[in-house]
């Protein structure tokens, strides 16, 4: 009989999640923990995460963090590095780490659009590139890519054309990667996350744009216009999207690759 609650389970994996020093990040790097996984958080702010660190190791779980900026290649080699030192192996990759900017296409100029799509982009390719040679044979024994995407890499909104771009492309290079790394028998599987508004920092900023940009007259009617989107009646918080997170890094979902899992109140259905 199969164990349900075993397959969801994380147990003796290692997990590394960048950009989680807050928000959405710590939230996924405080589950995987939970769920039995050794993390590696990683960050540019906060000493690559030190007070997510704390709250796992506050809560019994096995946590270390590391300085980095996911548009160098050579902080990508070295974080995983370090996480094979400190722990063995390389199991899950969550690329997290993500900016956003808030332009008029007429005025959005071309080193924001650049600097969305070079963390946005090019950090998740150089995650997935150096996961793939910590995960596959001989180097490892497969293992679990999460991208986080959006529902503004499936829709487009009004100024955010930059950030739509970047998280496209994340849906993209998602389903390039599975495929490959099925293809070529790697034993690693790839998926995207395509959260909408999530009560955070970010999403509160994502919302006070439309107002900034002129687009609604006050954070309130814009808030509720947005919320009002959302059959469900309300935003995401972030248990949501890291509970999708352990879904996708566990054996039950190990026949699921090249996929993308929404998760937006309805929004996108409506």
């Amino acid at each position: 009989m199969t164990d349900y609650g075993k397959r969801f389970r994380l147990d003796g994996k290692v997990a590394l999640v960048s950009g989680a020093a807050r928000g959405i990040g710590a939230e996924i790097a405080l589950a995987l923990a939970q769920a039995g996984a050794r993390v590696l958080v990683t960050d540019v702010a906060d000493g690559g995460g030190r007070a997510t660190v704390q709250a796992i190791r506050s809560a019994g779980g096995s946590a270390d963090a590391c300085v980095h900026d996911v548009t160098d290649e050579a902080q990508w080699a070295a974080a995983v590095a370090l996480a094979q030192h400190r722990y063995g192996r390389l199991d899950i990759l969550v690329n997290n780490a993500g900016i956003e900017t808030a332009a008029l296409l007429s005025q959005c100029t071309v080193e924001d659009f650049r600097r969305v799509l070079d963390v946005n982009v090019t950090g998740v390719f150089l995650g997935i590139k150096h996961a793939i040679l910590a995960m596959a044979p001989p180097q490892g024994e497969g293992g679990v890519i999460v991208n986080l995407s959006s529902v503004a890499g499936l829709i487009g909104t009004t100024g955010h054309a930059a950030y739509h771009t970047s998280k496209g492309a994340v849906r993209l290079l998602t389903k390039a990667a599975a495929v490959e790394c099925a293809q070529l028998g790697t034993g690693i599987r790839v998926n995207s996350v395509h959260p909408a508004i999530v009560a955070t920092e970010m999403g509160t900023n994502f919302i006070q744009h439309f107002v900034d940009l002129g687009l609604a007259p006050d954070y309130a009617t814009a808030e509720g216009a947005i919320k009002a989107a959302h059959p469900l009646g309300r935003f995401g918080e972030p248990a949501d999207v890291a509970s999708a997170v352990i879904y996708l890094a566990a054996d039950a979902t190990r026949w699921m690759t090249g996929a993308e899992l929404v998760l937006d109140g309805g929004y996108t259905a409506a």
